[in-house]
């Protein structure tokens, strides 16, 4: 069956063209204080999640390959597009010894004309099952054959079965204020968390928060490019009644302009933290904190290093994490450790998990970085 990866059309495309001139700096980056390496050799790791077995199961978008769009598809619009596709995408897991061995592989994986590769994007456990969020599926990733969606993974036999067809989904149900300069037809949904029985997925290039029941029914929970515009949603977390969603922002970069929104269980927008860069991640831990994983903190375009963690606890934003290379994803493991995809957006082969312990306190943020505005009035600032 088939996977994918996903990061924002133009916008993550943009951050990809300049990391794939970067290549010859990932050879030996140094590992950011306090950081140890899980586990290596990643072919463009994405979402992590910890199984019921406590290992860590890795998403990983693969290199693409060399199947075009077909003609009679709607192709990805340079400078994004078009996407050639291939069979590579895959599952990890982290064994207890250490050793990185293959869940289910053969997935379906893109890259685009820029470099930026899409494969397996994020990784769920729900009841117990294993399911895949593919987002460099579908004819306009080069992969006419094996669709965008939601996968049952058998970790047993090492299969995939689509439970939900995403690039049918995104094609007959349009949004508000869709982008059409980097408009990727089958969507490319780069996160998914269980939630309420439910598994939530953040679709970037259209803007949506969606709900799909394990049954295969995939509802809309809201439309964010309704009241939002394109913002170019890529990560959520539940937390309190309430999504957290992060978004990317533009590109050329500019400091401070992502916000972190909170989303009703309804699906509507209530309030915005303002002055994030890049976000990528947000998770919530045992004790209720939020993380916030920002891509790259320069202006302009990305570069190594300049990735971090922050977490939230009340109204305290604290840095915890710094000097990331190009991260693409996050998870407060079951030790109380995080595990950072880094090098996830580099070359195929480059990708690495680090460790970190949790730091009982971290560099408190001034409210010349970062402040909590109020948008709509109805949500407490204390939140």
């Amino acid at each position: 069956m088939v996977h994918s990866f996903a990061m924002k059309p133009f916008q993550l495309a943009v951050l990809s063209l300049s990391l794939t001139s970067l290549s010859p700096l990932f050879a030996q980056p140094p590992v950011p204080a306090g950081g140890i390496v899980y586990a290596s050799g990643l072919e463009g790791p994405r979402g992590l999640i910890f199984g019921p077995d406590g290992l860590l199961y890795i998403a990983e978008a693969g290199h693409g390959g060399t199947q075009a769009t077909p003609a009679n598809c709607l192709a990805v619009p340079p400078p994004v597009g078009p996407y050639k596709g291939g069979p590579n995408a895959r599952i990890s897991r982290v064994e207890s010894n250490g050793i990185r061995t293959t869940v289910v592989s053969g997935l379906p994986s893109g890259v685009g004309a820029g470099g930026d590769t899409v494969g397996v994007a994020s990784v769920a456990f729900l009841d117990g099952n294993l399911y895949a969020l593919v987002a460099g599926g579908g004819c306009s990733h080069g992969n006419a054959m094996a669709p965008n969606g939601v996968y049952r993974i058998d970790r047993t036999k090492g299969t995939a079965d689509l439970i939900a067809n995403l690039s049918e989904f995104f094609n007959k149900n349009t949004v508000s204020h869709p982008e059409r300069g980097d408009f990727e037809s089958d969507g490319t949904p780069y996160d998914m968390k269980a939630v309420n029985g439910q598994l939530v997925v953040v679709e970037p290039n259209h803007g949506r928060l969606l709900r799909i029941s394990t049954a295969g029914v995939i509802e809309q929970l809201t439309d964010i490019s309704a009241p939002l515009g394109h913002i170019v949603p890529t990560a959520a977390a539940w937390r309190d009644g309430r999504y957290y969603v992060g978004m990317l922002g533009g590109f050329p970069i500019s400091v401070g302009s992502a916000n972190l929104y909170q989303i009703s269980a309804e699906g509507n927008v209530l309030d915005y933290w303002l002055g994030f860069t890049t976000i990528l991640g947000v998770e919530v831990d045992k004790d209720n904190r939020l993380y916030i994983l920002e891509f790259s903190r320069k202006a302009g375009f990305p570069d190594v290093g300049l990735g971090r963690v922050l977490r939230i606890t009340g109204g305290v934003v604290e840095e915890i994490i710094t000097g990331l290379n190009v991260p693409t994803s996050l998870i407060v493991g079951p030790d109380g450790a995080i595990y950072v995809s880094d090098l996830g957006a580099a070359p195929a082969g480059a990708g690495r998990i680090l460790r970190f312990a949790n730091p009982v306190t971290g560099r408190k943020l001034s409210t010349d970085e970062l402040k909590i505005k109020r948008s709509f009035g109805l949500a407490r600032e204390d939140q």
